[in-house]
């Protein structure tokens, strides 16, 4: 049974898969954006977003000591020491005022030639991005029918008034 099992297993071995999200991961800290499958990108999502709290809690130690151990634990999972270096040294400033979120993925709606494997683009969000505005819901977007009716029913005492007048001065 797989109980307990919360991660998407790629169709590989458990160090196969860890080499290959570390790879994936190494990529997207040095390119900024990648070209993978969806189910790649999807996996890598949470991976690279634990990395990056890693670095932004680093940067947020006050002794050296603990910023050393979060970035051997991050090299432990990203084995790339360009990357890792990169990550701590320069990209995680991208990320301090955002908490979580640090990635975004698109579908690109495209297959892979040779196995029909769906695509996907996965980035870095830039610190500056406010993201997509959530909607109201459909209620949000329509009047309200008492809203709407209030403005005719005021309007039409004022237009009674003035002819009630003329007919008086008749």
């Amino acid at each position: 049974m797989r109980h307990n099992k919360h991660h998407a297993s790629l169709g590989v071995t458990r160090e196969h898969r860890e080499a290959m999200l570390s790879n994936l991961a190494a990529s997207l800290i040095l390119h900024g954006r990648i070209q993978t499958t969806l189910t790649k990108a999807k996996a890598l999502r949470p991976f690279i977003e634990k990395v990056i709290t890693k670095a932004k809690k680093a940067a947020a130690k006050t002794e050296k000591k603990d910023a050393i151990h979060l970035r051997r634990l991050a090299l432990a999972d990203v084995r790339d020491e360009n990357a890792i270096t990169k990550l701590f040294n320069e990209t995680h400033k991208d990320f301090t005022n955002r908490n979580g979120g640090y990635t975004r993925i698109y579908k690109l709606g495209a297959r892979r030639q040779s196995d029909a494997a769906e695509l996907a683009l996965i980035e870095f969000v830039k610190a500056d991005d406010p993201g997509y505005k959530k909607s109201k819901g459909r209620k949000a977007a329509k009047p309200r029918k008492s809203a709407a009716k209030k403005p005719a029913a005021e309007a039409a005492p004022a237009a009674e008034a003035p002819k009630a007048e003329g007919e008086a001065k008749s």
